[in-house]
């Protein structure tokens, strides 16, 4: 049974992520054999925005122990949460959002966490959509387009079985790839040619983490000939 967030939900004090992110780097080596390739790519301080593949009730965590810098992440709030997670997005914060529309209080704490210099994350798919990708919503594309500020691409393979395995007490092998940030990004003209150029970043964004994937996670991108040329731009194909 799914419960439904609090509207008033916000991300917690820098302080709080911080010293939540060390929590989480224990539990991480505790439940999970984690491997983080590319970290350099994330930016040592400055506003950036992060995106990621979401395969597992976990990837937020994961993300948290490879960024290893207090992230602010969009959550969707129109299909509630389970109830054992329940507790983690309280603790840490969270920016709520729908997958379908971006509301102006989303949009405003968004901006917010980038002109505070911070991370942004973002799951571009809006959401759990199974185990290959799928085409992005425009929201990543459109709110570091606002700020003008790069999106780092991320990679997560391996935690779609990391919860119930916690169960059977095996340790999940957890492969995070960062790839190298693109950007910044400028959307101008009409409306309509501001949409076309959303919808046409919003498919090279997902073609960098496919990058970062297994082949056979590569879903509706699948043979892009895209990819090769963005794992060549990484230096790195995926683990």
């Amino acid at each position: 049974m799914y419960k439904e967030l609090p509207p008033t939900l916000k991300p917690r004090p820098q302080w709080v992520r911080y010293i939540s992110a060390y929590i989480i780097f224990f539990l991480g080596v505790s439940i999970a054999k984690i491997r983080v390739q590319g970290r350099w790519n994330i930016p040592k301080k400055g506003p950036c925005v992060v995106a990621c593949n979401h395969f597992g009730y976990l990837d937020p965590f994961f993300l948290v122990y490879a960024i290893q810098r207090p992230t602010s992440f969009l959550m969707q709030n129109d299909m509630g949460i389970e109830p054992y997670f329940l507790w983690a997005p309280m603790i840490y914060g969270a920016i709520l959002t729908d997958r379908n529309r971006l509301a102006p209080s989303t949009i405003k704490q968004s901006i917010k966490t980038l002109e505070n210099e911070e991370v942004l994350g973002i799951f571009p798919e809006g959401g759990m959509k199974g185990f290959e990708l799928a085409p992005a919503k425009p929201g990543a594309v459109y709110l570091s387009a606002m700020r003008h500020v790069q999106v780092v691409p991320i990679g997560v393979h391996g935690g779609n079985q990391a919860w119930e395995n916690i169960f059977r007490g095996v340790r999940s092998r957890i492969k995070i790839n960062i790839g190298k940030a693109f950007g910044p990004l400028e959307i101008t003209g009409s409306k309509n040619e501001k949409k076309t150029q959303i919808e046409t970043i919003s498919s090279e964004l997902m073609c960098r983490i496919a990058a970062l994937l297994p082949d056979d996670k590569h879903g509706v991108y699948s043979n892009d000939e895209r990819i090769h040329n963005y794992r060549s731009e990484n230096g790195f194909g995926a683990l």
